[in-house]
Formats: structure tokens, sequence, C-alpha cells
């Protein structure tokens, strides 16, 4: 889908709605040229270091030399 930017800011949410149903990109333009890609978002990015590391000790304070760090 291509729209132009001013088009897209009135219309912003419904394009993002379309968007999430095709899952087809949007191309936003300016004067006929590309200006900014929206793509939808991949899933797996969110959790994919889930079980990777442990957390050992205090998370808050930066006490702790790296030797320290367990990492699986």
């Amino acid at each position: 889908m291509k729209i132009p930017v001013d088009k897209f800011r009135m219309q912003c949410l419904a394009a993002i709605t379309q968007m999430q149903k095709t899952g087809k990109p949007i191309l936003i333009t300016e004067h006929g040229k590309p200006l900014a890609k929206l793509v939808p978002v991949d899933d797996e990015i969110f959790g994919y270091m889930s079980g990777k590391v442990k957390i050992v000790g205090d998370i808050v304070r930066t006490t702790t030399p790296v030797e320290d760090w367990q990492i699986k």
C-alpha cells in the first residue's frame, strides 16, 4: 500500500488497522517519493531471549562484577 504523508496523518489508525489485517507494509510518500515504510511487527522478536539468561543477585545495583554473571 502506498499513501501520501498528508493522507497518512489524517487516516493513521485506519491505515495501521488495514496493515494489521493484510500483513502488507505501508509506504508513506511525500511528493511521490518514499519517506517511510511502516511494516507489521514480527511476533518472534518478543521473548526470543527467554530462558537464555539467569539473573543472580541484585539487578538494581551494578556492583556485581561481570565475572560473577552466570549465562546459560
